[in-house]
């Protein structure tokens, strides 16, 4: 399988403040700019990073994804899923995230969805597929593979960020 980089899309409040603090971040603006919608692909650090508005639910990571380089690669992705046992999702020439993809879904234990994927090219709409949630929460996954209830927050300070003036 080629693959050309990690991809991670955030549920994000405000898609402006957003952009605004990873155009600093990382030094350089965002590739592509939609009404609530934005992409950053990233050659240092390899990253293909989106983001999508969405009400704040406590989730703020959308899901996860490996793109590759063609579709070849996704089909090669699906065949090695399902010889493990794993349930999978497949999307052809479907339109997610302003783009035409063809995919592959797979879901962990604990819900987070990722895809395997291709961009074939532009698409004018957010989404078009009916086999995507409909709440723009959940934007790009699918519904044949998030059926399970969202899990409650860990009250575990585990690995959690201090605020600037606890230091």
């Amino acid at each position: 399988m080629n693959v050309v980089k990690p991809h991670v899309s955030l549920n994000v409040t405000n898609i402006d403040r957003s952009v605004a603090f990873y155009e600093k971040a990382f030094g350089v603006a965002a590739t592509k700019r939609r009404p609530g919608y934005a992409k950053f692909d990233l050659e240092t650090p390899s990253l293909n990073l989106t983001m999508q508005e969405a009400p704040r639910t406590g989730v703020n990571a959308s899901h996860f994804g490996v793109q590759v380089a063609m579709t070849e690669d996704v089909i090669e992705a699906k065949t090695r899923f399902e010889a493990l046992g794993l349930a999978t999702f497949t999307e052809e020439d479907t339109s997610c995230c302003y783009a035409v993809q063809d995919k592959v879904w797979i879901e962990d234990p604990d819900g987070n969805s990722w895809e395997v994927f291709v961009v074939k090219g532009d698409a004018a709409v957010m989404g078009d597929s009916p086999a995507l949630k409909t709440d723009a929460s959940a934007c790009c996954t699918p519904v044949a593979l998030s059926r399970k209830p969202a899990a409650e927050a860990s009250a575990s300070p585990c690995c959690s960020p201090k605020s600037a003036d606890e230091g």
